[in-house]
């Protein structure tokens, strides 16, 4: 907080909601992913991913441990970086719209440019950091 002002409080407000915002989406995939452990390692093996039914597991880990630590602003830069390259990944394997069906590619298309969006917001992370209103601005504070 630069000077106390109600303006501070509101930006520092709207960062934590972003930042919520945007690591819901991995939260909520990690979930659903210690739902259907069986499912997704079949489609990962399905996608040409070796070791589908032990990397399942990093990816559980990925998405709610990296999107946990995003909401909640500890080590937010570098959760956002891994959840970016993590993305950006993703968006090639599995949304590779121009090598898709064309029945699928529209689809795929609009998929693999929801996860570009998503590695901005990441990458504004990176950038800016967590914001006043996160675990790290209170690790730093007692440091």
């Amino acid at each position: 907080m630069a000077n106390g002002k109600p303006t501070d409080h509101l930006t520092n407000f709207v960062v934590v909601v972003g930042r919520i915002l945007i690591a819901l989406i991995f939260v909520r995939a990690g979930i659903n992913k210690i739902a259907s452990i069986d499912a997704t390692a079949a489609e990962m093996a399905k996608s040409g991913i070796p070791l589908s039914n032990i990397l399942v597991f990093g990816a559980i880990t990925m998405e709610l441990g990296g999107g946990l630590l995003l909401m909640v602003g500890l080590f937010a830069r570098w959760a956002a970086l891994a959840l970016f390259f993590y993305t950006l990944t993703l968006a090639l394997i599995f949304h590779a719209y121009w090598a898709a069906p064309d029945a699928q590619a529209r689809l795929q298309a609009s998929f693999f440019f929801g996860h570009l969006s998503m590695m901005g917001g990441m990458l504004v992370v990176v950038a800016f950091g967590a914001g006043a209103y996160s675990l790290d601005a209170l690790v730093r504070q007692k440091a």
